[in-house]
């Protein structure tokens, strides 16, 4: 008479439940846990088990029933109450024979568990073919699903990462086949990270985005925040707005297009399918809610990045410091990776004649033209008070030299001189000591009248 896979369990539990005192519990797969679906009462119910955890999550994945006659020696038993001494587990099979769930009794008094077995089994058959006829196991709600993926957005560890969760959230509850992100950038809108496998029409629908360029992006994300959340038919005789053109050319039919986070740094989620479909409200308020939360997970780690970005920085001068800089020369290469120490030319006199604040500036003039002079992939570091290191790579020690000379230059132009020391570490040479004889050389540029460059001996 059960209508559905939960009354049939439900029904199943009360009608052992009249002939035996056993603890009753019946848990079905759902995603990826055993999830209690009916149970009698006891002191403590688990509601959802990893599906190899426990004698049930054994009974599981073996498809095959356990009778404990003392559960302390069985090291998989999962505690529901004290008193507990016997259990008996039967799965729960589909007609093919694949587990779809176990049926569990636990008895704290005496019991014939040989007879008990028999019935478990014969009873699990039963209502696996029933619930195979009434379609299989409950499947997650929308909302469940929902909040699933939200916690997988929460730890996401990179916005690459957020964005794939994020995406196929927007698929697994919207039911749609494809799912794109843009976003507003420092050069204008543009497509956030596909997911590891796009499908068909998500692949067309990113090649048409990219074809058209910031441009129509951009419009996609005005129209969205201007307007709301909108959805659209591919129904024939109306034709698309010219914003949606080249979703249209993709094959999008049926369309999903919701606001994600502030106008002006935000961006859209589209959710799109080939068939012609209907959105209902419920699945835009549930697009809403992702998107909602998939920005703030954006946000946040957005906002992380930049506080490490700070706590690695120097706070005057913009320059990474100590902390990056010791990493960075840990992984100098031999005779390639040059270390050139840097220090400026009287700055104590600065500091003593106009005042820490005119030093500041003459650091920060400075920190700009040394960056200017260095090539593309070459890094400046302030490791102390007037005292900079670069890290450069060079193909021969002559190269590290002009390198060199072309940051006094630079520094020459800002009415200031500096003192440079250049050293490549050798094979085995420690970082530090490669650091150290770059430090000597300079100090002997400071010996010979300073504003110079001096390599290091090998």
């Amino acid at each position: 008479m059960a209508s559905t896979a939960l009354e049939a369990c439900q029904w199943t539990v009360a009608a052992l439940a009249r002939h035996t005192p056993a603890t009753i519990s019946i848990l079905l797969q759902v995603h990826d846990r055993l999830q209690c679906v009916a149970a009698t009462g006891a002191w403590q119910v688990f509601s959802t088990v990893p599906p190899k955890t426990g004698i049930v999550g054994r009974v599981y994945t073996s498809g095959q029933p356990a009778t404990v006659a003392d559960v302390t020696t069985d090291p998989d038993y999962l505690p529901v109450r004290p008193d507990v001494t016997a259990e008996v587990c039967a799965p729960v099979l589909d007609p093919a024979g694949r587990p779809i769930g176990v049926l569990d009794l636990q008895w704290s008094g005496p019991v014939e568990l040989g007879p008990w077995r028999r019935t478990a089994e014969r009873v699990a058959a039963r209502l696996g073919a029933r619930i195979t006829a009434l379609g299989g196991p409950p499947a997650e709600s929308r909302s469940e699903k929902l909040l699933r993926h939200a916690a997988a957005m929460t730890s996401a560890p990179t916005d690459w990462d957020l964005m794939t969760a994020a995406i196929t959230a927007a698929r697994d509850v919207s039911a749609l086949s494809a799912a794109v992100l843009v976003l507003t950038g420092r050069r204008g809108a543009r497509l956030g990270a596909p997911t590891s496998a796009p499908g068909e029409l998500e692949a067309r629908i990113r090649a048409e985005l990219t074809e058209a360029g910031a441009g129509p992006l951009g419009r996609l994300i005005v129209r969205a925040h201007r307007h709301g959340a909108a959805y659209t038919l591919g129904e024939a005789g109306h034709p698309p707005t010219d914003d949606y053109l080249p979703l249209a050319r993709a094959g999008a039919r049926t369309l999903v297009a919701v606001p994600v986070g502030p106008p002006d740094t935000g961006g859209v989620l589209l959710v799109a399918d080939e068939r012609l479909l209907r959105p209902d409200p419920t699945t835009i308020n549930l697009m809403e809610l992702l998107a909602g939360q998939a920005w703030t997970c954006l946000d946040r780690l957005r906002t992380l990045a930049q506080l490490r970005e700070q706590a690695s920085s120097d706070p005057l001068t913009g320059l990474r410091h100590t902390g990056p800089f010791g990493k960075r020369i840990a992984t100098a290469t031999p005779g390639r990776t040059a270390l050139l120490a840097i220090d400026v030319d009287g700055f104590k006199d600065v500091n003593d004649t106009y005042g820490h604040q005119a030093g500041d500036r003459l650091l920060v003039g400075l920190a700009r033209a040394l960056e200017e002079a260095l090539r593309q992939g070459d890094e400046l570091y302030r490791i102390g008070g007037d005292e900079f290191v670069a890290v450069i790579e060079v193909n021969r020690p002559e190269e590290a030299v002009r390198i060199a000379e072309r940051l006094t230059e630079a520094a020459r132009r800002t009415g200031r001189t500096i003192s440079v020391g250049v050293a490549l570490p050798q094979a085995g040479e420690s970082p530090e000591l490669t650091l150290r004889r770059a430090d000597q050389a300079l100090y002997a540029v400071k010996r010979h009248g300073r504003d110079g460059v001096r390599l290091a001996a090998a």
